[in-house]
């Protein structure tokens, strides 16, 4: 990839967060690891009662909790057979408050992937959204930070985690399924998962995390609770912080959010991408809205990202960091969907990124060197670029700081 965005040595990083991790609350502890029950096909069973047109349900057998067997519930679709070709796939791991969706599967088989999606905190698509019915041999329910105190393996991350992986197994297992090709996207708290599943599952061939990243002890709208475990929440971050994992996963990765994303700010977000291993692309909209549904899950360039590494189609723009000359900003680009429109996004406030006023004025293209170019604002604080080429997809720059240019 020739603008490969910046990163951090990954080797270093990792093993500085991992050294950092070993001795909280006088306990050895550290990131997971995926097992190989894991990374076998898990036994499933029809998931009597639950009915979807062209899908199927199923319970699939997860990890022990508290010592006692669990299952985990998933929808599964497949999408129109084509003679002599197996389905790449795709494993959707859903947010906080969610569950398995089925509407979500639908939408990838519509676009021709087999796809699964499970439910990650104990819990069935019956009831109403935040209120899912529990099922009598679920894991954990959603995360608590003061869970940490107890045994990883009894914690919410490490079944969620988990299960994304399982479910991964049993997809691939699927004779209609193309077992090399088969991506991981999910949204907010299954952004947050896929950062880490991504890290601990080099079968995945790509990662799409929505909203969610790592660095979660330094800004989140998590941090403060964090903070007041004190010695506890220290030891959360050090289990399931995705910072520990992104340096592992090599598959390429597209971030999907919003300049003004509450939970999960753009400074986090930098740290995430730079931390990550393999090539890292950006897709940042101005004000992009913070859900499941359609702002979540519809992103086309998604789909676009999924292609181009499972379908071998037209792939997003590719584009490098920003180069500043006095006020002059220039970024670079390459691919093969004309860049038709060009925006740089900046701010002029200081304090909480959530709040922080964005603003976006056009930027000239150049087809002919590939090339965008802008002036900074004055008093702008923190800025990027925005490319949108022929289809509407927008693809982004690292953004930058004040603080970058001294």
């Amino acid at each position: 990839m020739p603008y490969a965005l910046p990163t951090r040595n990954a080797a270093f990083s990792w093993l500085a967060s991992l050294l950092t991790a070993t001795s909280v609350l006088g306990q050895d502890v550290g990131p997971m690891e995926a097992t190989p029950a894991m990374l076998t096909a898990p036994r499933h069973r029809p998931a009597e009662g639950f009915q979807a047109e062209g899908l199927s349900a199923v319970f699939y057998e997860a990890s022990p909790w508290k010592g006692k067997p669990t299952e985990t519930f998933a929808w599964i679709g497949l999408p129109a057979p084509r003679p002599g070709e197996k389905a790449p796939g795709v494993v959707l791991v859903h947010g906080g408050g969610g569950t398995a969706f089925e509407e979500w599967v639908r939408l990838w088989t519509s676009r021709g992937y087999a796809a699964i999606a499970m439910d990650t905190c104990g819990t069935v698509p019956r009831g109403s959204y935040g209120k899912w019915e529990r099922h009598e041999k679920g894991g954990p329910p959603g995360n608590r930070f003061a869970d940490a105190l107890a045994a990883p393996e009894d914690q919410w991350t490490y079944h969620a985690v988990a299960d994304v992986i399982l479910a991964h197994s049993l997809l691939r297992s699927l004779p209609e399924v193309d077992p090399d090709r088969i991506g991981l996207t999910g949204i907010s708290w299954g952004g947050y998962l896929t950062c880490i599943a991504s890290g601990l599952d080099e079968r995945f061939r790509f990662a799409v995390p929505v909203y969610g990243c790592g660095f979660l002890g330094e800004n989140s709208v998590w941090k403060p609770e964090i903070d007041k475990l004190g010695p506890t929440g220290e030891r959360w971050l050090a289990l399931w912080d995705p910072s520990h994992y992104l340096p592992l996963g090599k598959a390429p990765k597209l971030w999907v959010t919003g300049t003004n994303d509450f939970a999960y700010p753009l400074d986090s977000l930098r740290k995430s991408y730079r931390a990550s291993g393999g090539d890292s692309t950006l897709s940042i909209r101005l004000r992009m809205p913070h859900g499941h549904g359609g702002a979540g899950e519809n992103p086309e360039e998604i789909r676009t990202f999924a292609d181009s590494i499972l379908k071998h189609g037209p792939g997003l723009p590719r584009v490098g960091p920003i180069r500043e000359d006095g006020e002059i900003l220039t970024t670079n680009y390459e691919g093969d969907s004309p860049i038709v429109r060009a925006e740089l996004l900046f701010t002029k406030a200081d304090g909480p990124w959530p709040e922080r006023l964005w603003e976006a004025v056009d930027a000239a293209v150049d087809p002919t060197s590939k090339t965008v170019t802008a002036r900074r604002p004055e008093a702008a604080r923190a800025y990027y670029f925005n490319l949108l080429d022929e289809r509407g997809q927008v693809v982004s720059t690292p953004h930058r700081e004040n603080m970058d240019r001294d």
